[in-house]
């Protein structure tokens, strides 16, 4: 069934979104990252207790790109 649009204001497309207007099949939206982050940092739940005495994150990326998005 066709779809009937009417108007449409866009005000922001970010990078990694996705912006349809009309009848579509699939929609495959793909994105990389890469996340540092001390100890401690991603700890959720009730009652957490952590104690450091010194956290130190060291990275070294030489390659630059690890996994280019190479879309369709």
């Amino acid at each position: 069934m066709p779809a009937v649009v009417g108007a449409v204001k866009v005000n922001t497309v970010s990078s990694s979104s996705i912006f349809n207007i009309g009848d579509v099949y699939a929609i495959n939206p793909y994105t990389t990252s890469k996340t540092f982050a001390g100890g401690g940092s991603f700890n959720t739940g009730n009652g957490i207790q952590i104690q450091l005495q010194n956290s130190v994150t060291n990275f070294k990326d030489d390659d630059v790109i690890d996994q280019p998005n190479i879309g369709p």
